[in-house]
């Protein structure tokens, strides 16, 4: 028999039993959601302790706002080192390692003297190859839209952890370091499943396709960047100032860690259901670009000084969690196979994630700079309005084939 060797996938023998097939594919889908769910508490967690964090710390205010903003730009930065890793490694692998990178991080910078910043950085490096590599990952293992939606929920709920446990945490164990650093414990509960994953897949560990931009795929992918980075700017906005905005309007520090978990709880049932209304071609028509302008609605109520701010944080958390599963989403469906999955993934998120580490730090500049939040809240409901545009344009975009030497058919 002859095995046919997509990269960035593991692929198992059509002789193996189907139970057994079936066994092997459910352990890797939870795998990918346990990876999912350690996606996001590494920033929600020092964003709801975001002061207490910098007292304890003695940061200054430009130190403050990279503690904040610092993993996001770690995902700029790092882009290419999960798909490099996974052409030396194979996904699985190096989903493994991320695991593996992402629980010693955590204790690094919460532990060790002057480890805050270096890394709350590796950690951030750490996220982004996992993240980039559960796409190919999911597309490898056929996940439908249920599973790439529960996929996605695993991030909403990982933030809604992050941000909700990480205060009464602090009160108990006398301070921010202890309580930023068991969230070290899930990484490793991801590892231990990942090894399990890799330690069955019998794919090939090594991959030599590489990517061709065309003139065909070229406005796809960049269309899905730009995509990416104001839905992931957008999202660490609110998980980084969210809790200093409401502090600033007489909030406490606790309320306003709730209020930033609550956001990530309503986010669940929309980041599970974007996904599979995605595979419905005419409600995707109206139901993505839908999502930027209920966005841009939430931000003029956020800036309006209303202070009804649980029904607020509802709206935000709801749409919001309904436009990372859309996005990823349309990076799965959007790739004529794996490999282009894969490739596709690195780019939109490396760039987009770029992008989106500079626009939540001009966020925190602009505060800096005027005193209020009003500059900040006015350039987030303009990426709302121009994500709903770039929505549109994906949806109307054929799927791409990223691999070199390929035939595209527009």
């Amino acid at each position: 028999m002859t095995v046919v060797w997509l990269p960035m996938a593991f692929v198992s023998s059509r002789s193996e039993p189907s139970s057994a097939k079936v066994q092997e594919r459910a352990i890797g889908l939870g795998a990918a959601l346990l990876v999912g769910l350690n996606l996001r508490p590494a920033i929600t967690s020092v964003a709801s302790l975001l002061e207490p964090t910098g007292a304890w710390f003695a940061l200054n205010p430009v130190q403050l706002s990279m503690l904040a903003t610092l993993p996001v730009i770690a995902f700029g930065v790092t882009a290419p080192l999960g798909p490099l890793l996974a052409r030396r490694l194979g996904v699985v692998r190096t989903l493994a390692w991320a695991m593996g990178a992402l629980a010693a991080a955590l204790v690094l910078r919460a532990m060790v003297p002057g480890g805050l910043l270096v890394g709350t950085f590796l950690a951030g490096a750490a996220i982004m190859a996992a993240g980039t590599l559960l796409p190919p990952y999911l597309k490898s293992l056929g996940a439908g839209g249920l599973w790439i939606g529960l996929s996605s929920m695993s991030f909403s709920a990982g933030a809604a952890l992050g941000a909700g446990f990480t205060v009464p945490l602090s009160h108990t164990a006398g301070g921010p370091p202890i309580a930023l650093a068991l969230w070290a414990l899930p990484a490793l509960l991801a590892l231990a499943a990942m090894l399990r994953v890799a330690l069955r897949s019998r794919a090939p560990v090594h991959s030599g396709e590489r990517m061709q931009l065309t003139r065909a795929t070229l406005p796809t992918v960049a269309l899905i960047t730009v995509m990416f980075g104001l839905q992931a700017m957008l999202f660490f906005a609110v998980a980084a100032w969210l809790p200093r905005l409401l502090g600033d309007r007489g909030v406490d520090a606790a309320t306003a860690g709730w209020l930033l978990a609550l956001a990530s709880i309503a986010g669940l049932i929309p980041t599970l259901l974007a996904p599979m209304l995605a595979r419905r071609r005419r409600a995707l028509l109206w139901f993505g670009p839908g999502l930027g302008v209920v966005m841009l609605i939430a931000f003029v109520w956020l800036a309006s000084g209303d202070t009804s701010y649980v029904a607020i944080t509802l709206v935000l958390g709801a749409v919001q969690g309904a436009t990372f599963g859309l996005s990823l989403s349309l990076i799965v469906s959007q790739s004529a196979d794996e490999a282009s999955a894969g490739m596709l993934s690195a780019v939109s998120q490396g760039v987009g994630y770029a992008f989106a580490g500079a626009g939540s730090l001009l966020v925190g500049v602009l505060h800096d700079a005027t005193g209020d939040w009003t500059a900040g809240l006015l350039f987030m409901i303009v990426s709302a309005a121009v994500l709903s545009v770039v929505v549109a344009l994906v949806i109307r975009r054929p799927p791409v084939d990223l691999r070199a030497g390929s035939r595209v058919r527009v």
